[in-house]
């Protein structure tokens, strides 16, 4: 007995019916995260791994679409198809929004959101104007990103920033995280020291801060900068945008929370 109350102390008693979503197979699905066709791991925190996120996650590999096609080719038309499939491929599963694990999958926003009836957010760039319009109009956004030579305007335009406007640039890959992401750099089984990541990234990241005394709040573009964002926070103390904060929103509004209290 006491073991049946502990496993459904969490049901939600609002569940009575229940009805099948058109073209859904699963249910009680969270996000769905389309993942780059590469081998590589993450620490808690990156998007690639799902043990650190408190909602259920579900992942679709987007076939032959790697780090180079995607971020470091000129013609990115054939990672397009694919793309597409891998969010149609999420959706009929059923999940409840869509986002990827690269924040230069901002460049097909505007399609992916068009093929598929869930919300999308591809990048942890579509903060970017958030976080512009809740800081002071004289100061500025820091994007730290994982190659700013790879940042295009088309990036920025598709999720709704204006590249005129209040935000400056810099790169936030670190020597130790370029063994996890670069073809020349990585083993076969690529591998990274937490440490030595923490220690590259905060130094990093917080000399852009101090090159930039004017800056409001920063969003961090790579899924691969969230297990070191509080570790800078402290020291730098302003807000702080990243794939987390995106994927936390994203889930908050399609599966709005309950309210448990007293007056």
């Amino acid at each position: 007995h006491k073991r049946g109350q502990a496993m459904n102390q969490f049901r939600d008693a609002g569940i009575d019916l229940i009805k099948a979503r058109r073209g859904h197979s699963c249910y009680g699905m969270g996000l769905g995260i389309i993942i780059l066709d590469e081998v590589y791991p993450g620490f808690p925190g990156d998007v690639r791994n799902a043990s650190a996120y408190p909602f259920p996650i579900q992942y679709e590999i987007v076939k032959d679409v790697d780090i180079n096609a995607l971020c470091r080719t000129e013609d990115k038309t054939p990672c397009l198809e694919p793309i597409k499939q891998a969010a149609l491929n999420l959706e009929k599963l059923g999940c409840r929004a869509i986002s990827a694990e690269c924040g230069y999958f901002a460049y097909f926003q505007k399609e992916i959101a068009s093929c598929v009836n869930i919300p999308v957010y591809m990048s942890s760039l579509l903060q970017v104007p958030i976080a512009q319009r809740t800081i002071a109009p004289d100061k500025i956004v820091g994007l730290l990103v994982g190659d700013k030579t790879l940042l295009r305007n088309e990036h920025l335009i598709a999720v709704g920033v204006d590249p005129d406007s209040n935000y400056v640039v810099e790169t936030g890959t670190t020597e130790e995280m370029r063994q996890l992401w670069h073809d020349d750099e990585r083993k076969e089984l690529p591998e990274a020291s937490y440490v030595k990541a923490s220690k590259e990234f905060v130094e990093r990241a917080v000399g852009f801060f101090e090159r930039n005394p004017n800056m409001g709040a920063m969003v961090m573009e790579c899924t691969g900068f969230p297990p070191f964002a509080r570790e800078v926070q402290r020291i730098i103390d302003i807000p702080i945008y990243s794939y987390a904060t995106l994927l936390d929103y994203a889930y908050s509004i399609t599966t709005h929370r309950d309210f448990y209290g007293y007056v």
